[in-house]
């Protein structure tokens, strides 16, 4: 289909835009909620639903890394050793503390 867009205003461009772009939106939920219906359907049929299946695959929790350091004046402040160290391991090491010194002993 050829459409001759040249003859059209501005206004009138905008508006097939808007409309095609709900009808491209349109057609793919149309086709999301078809794939989702067959999925459940294939599911359902091996005793499961699409939830159980999904569900499986997604959730992987993650526990919380230990701390290895530990301020040695104030034992509330603590630091797994990942990302970027905190101004207090930051400070300490710019007065001449050494990593080693501050790990926690199990």
């Amino acid at each position: 289909m050829k459409m001759e867009l040249e003859s059209y205003s501005l206004k009138e461009l905008r508006k097939i835009r808007n409309d095609v772009e709900k009808a491209i939106t349109s057609f793919e939920h149309r086709k999301l909620a078809e794939a989702r219906s067959e999925l459940t359907a294939k599911a359902s049929e091996l005793g499961y639903s699409l939830d159980d299946l999904l569900g499986a695959v997604a959730t992987r929790k993650r526990t919380p890394a230990k701390p290895k350091y530990r301020h040695p004046a104030q034992p509330d402040l603590t630091w797994t050793g990942r990302g970027r160290a905190p101004l207090w391991m930051v400070d300490l090491e710019t007065s001449g503390k050494n990593r080693a010194e501050l790990l926690i002993s199990d």
